[in-house]
């Protein structure tokens, strides 16, 4: 048994527990990466106090959902065999930044693939307005910049533009994660993208914000998705499929990207960002690290089974 000691967010953990109804309509909604899985020379997985966590939250019957910026094909591949193997069950996923959600699971083959259940792709007016920023960065000479796409068909993968062609095999070096790296002429990338259903563009400009400071809404990364869609509105609908209360949930996060902790009953902060911008709706505490987000999710199945032996 697993030695148990005071920790600051007992109190405000056992009260949401009692206050809610986390036992029969909440959930577990966890960032990836710097909230549920840790990475240190250059390797990532998931720490064994979050695995211990993990599995005694699967124990208690609640849908645990993993909501991360990656592709579905790279939460497969870095993280996909050792997850279910906790969950021994279907993942439910927040992709994209909330633009595709679905289960990561196994085919009839036993092969990882990933079943959707929706997507809020890209508009094509929306794709030009990404491709009229890039093409204003050309004209004005900066031509070391990114473009990354994922399409809805998640067997894609990535997809990296680059202006350059002779960086193609530099780019395809540096980002091993991409299925594939392509240097074609701009509007026939624009033909490309407006041929598929695209989830999310990732914009990169590799130079410095002072060369940037003549493209006053251009920062160094941006993040696309249809308007609106966001890693909270992934959330919402994902609890429609799965049938939890977001305000009777409890959420972890680390970044300004988590914006579905804002929506979620119990907020955990991840790390110590004193700016942190997300509170949850009832309860907010602050941890700082992933390794003790596993001792938070090992007290709250411990506290919760208490609440429920009790009431019998």
């Amino acid at each position: 048994m697993k030695a148990i000691q005071k920790y600051e967010f007992d109190d405000v953990l056992r009260k949401f527990l009692m206050q809610s109804r986390f036992a029969s309509d909440g959930a577990v909604v966890v960032d990836l990466d710097g909230t549920a899985v840790h990475e240190e020379h250059g390797r990532v997985y998931i720490p064994e106090s979050v695995e211990i966590g993990l599995k005694q939250i699967y124990d208690l019957g609640r849908p645990v959902v993993l909501n991360s910026l990656r592709f579905p094909l790279s939460v497969m591949r870095t993280f996909g065999k050792e997850w279910l193997a906790i969950a021994n069950a279907p993942i439910p996923v927040v992709s994209l930044y909330g633009s595709q959600i679905g289960y990561v699971t196994r085919d009839e083959n036993e092969e990882l693939c990933f079943e959707e259940l929706d997507a809020f792709p890209l508009g094509a007016i929306e794709i030009d307005e990404v491709l009229e920023g890039v093409q204003g960065l050309l004209d004005g000479g900066v031509r070391d910049c990114l473009l990354f796409y994922y399409p809805r068909d998640w067997r894609m993968g990535e997809i990296i533009w680059t202006p350059v062609a002779e960086k193609v095999i530099h780019v395809k070096e540096k980002y091993t994660s991409a299925s594939s790296v392509t240097a074609v002429e701009l509007e026939k990338l624009r033909e490309q993208l407006h041929a598929e259903d695209i989830c999310m563009i990732f914009l990169l400009i590799e130079v410095s914000q002072d060369q940037l400071m003549a493209y006053q809404h251009t920062k160094r990364s941006n993040f696309f998705t249809h308007k609106g869609v966001n890693k909270l509105t992934g959330t919402e609908e994902i609890a429609k499929y799965l049938g939890f209360d977001l305000a009777h949930s409890i959420g972890a996060g680390d970044s300004e990207m988590d914006k579905f902790l804002e929506g979620i009953g119990l907020a955990v902060q991840v790390g110590s960002n004193p700016n942190f911008p997300f509170r949850g709706l009832t309860e907010t505490v602050r941890i700082n690290t992933s390794f003790e987000l596993g001792d938070f999710l090992f007290r709250l199945a411990d506290f919760q089974r208490e609440i429920l032996n009790s009431a019998t």
